[in-house]
């Protein structure tokens, strides 16, 4: 099995890597001169609470790709989904599947214009983790999950060969094949829309806007509106879902966060036009009040106008 994974940053590293580490498929990784040059010196090293390793790695750049493989793994940020599908391009043939590991949903059509839908697995990473300027890539936590499925399938052989490559990491990339897989990606971006939006607006991570008097009531009223916005979409949110994300935004020790605040934090660009600038979008198609979305995507391009200026 031929694996192309499209950077080797913090999720591609690290699904990538235990593929390599344990000897599961012929893994190339896809990445920018600089990070090549790291790899070639020092290999891929991942430090993490299910086992650190270093490995050597196949490191190209894009002009390097000779021919198709039997996956891409695609793991860049949303906003640089046009550079990474022409990076891409050389490795994708006939019976390419691709899976991409992006947050949002607006990079499936992209990737069905572009390719063909035939081509196009959906798939969700479940982890936090980061790349280090020397080029360490660091799990923050213990989450390791790989979700992945057909579009429009329950299943197929180049799903369930995939799953079983992963599963020869012995549970350190745990992969999960659904057959639903767009329904739990509009799950995730429920989710993940409603942490992001509350805590770049308020500069903090979920503990710290649960402590204050009307921080869980605006994070369930959130969560709530994107639960509304996705069954407008045809993906209702199960009861369970709800009451368990529930639970999470109302946690007062909880010390959760989204990277997408850490992306501010240190400065740098932010999917906030897939994320929330998406869910605005489906909010205004069906009607549904807008205020939370306006107010936390405004604060978004904002900071992005200031960034732009350099002054912040």
């Amino acid at each position: 099995m031929h694996v192309v994974c499209l950077g080797a940053g913090g999720i591609g590293g690290y699904f990538g890597g235990r593929l390599v580490e344990a000897s599961a498929a012929n893994v190339t990784f896809l990445v920018r001169p600089g990070r090549k040059a790291q790899l070639q010196k020092d290999g891929l090293r991942v430090e993490s609470v299910h086992g650190d390793f270093t490995v050597p790695v196949d490191a190209r750049l894009a002009e390097e790709i000779r021919s198709p493989a039997d996956y891409v793994l695609l793991t860049c940020k949303a906003y640089d989904l046009d550079s990474a599908i022409e990076a891409i391009r050389p490795a994708v043939g006939p019976n390419t599947a691709i899976l991409p590991l992006l947050n949002g949903m607006s990079h499936m059509d992209r990737l069905n214009e572009v390719f063909g839908r035939e081509r196009v697995l959906g798939g969700m990473a479940q982890i936090a983790i980061t790349l280090q300027p020397d080029g360490l890539v660091k799990h923050l936590n213990d989450w390791n999950t790989i979700t992945f499925g057909e579009q429009k399938a329950a299943s197929s052989p180049r799903v369930e060969a995939l799953k079983a490559a992963f599963d020869k990491t012995s549970g350190k990339a745990n992969a999960v094949a659904v057959p639903d897989i767009i329904q739990k990606m509009w799950e995730k971006l429920v989710m993940l829309s409603t942490l992001a939006s509350m805590t770049t607006l308020m500069r903090a991570n979920v503990g710290e806007i649960a402590r204050t008097p009307d921080g869980s009531g605006l994070m369930l009223a959130f969560l709530d509106r994107n639960a509304q916005i996705a069954a407008a979409e045809g993906h209702p949110m199960p009861e369970e879902f709800i009451e368990r994300f529930g639970k999470v935004f109302t946690d007062t020790g909880s010390q959760m966060a989204a990277s997408m605040l850490r992306d501010l934090e240190r400065k740098g660009p932010a999917e906030s036009d897939h994320i929330v600038g998406f869910m605005l979008e489906k909010a205004r198609a069906h009607g549904i009040d807008d205020t939370l979305h306006r107010t936390s995507f405004t604060h978004l391009k904002a900071y992005e106008q200031r960034r732009a200026a350099d002054r912040l």
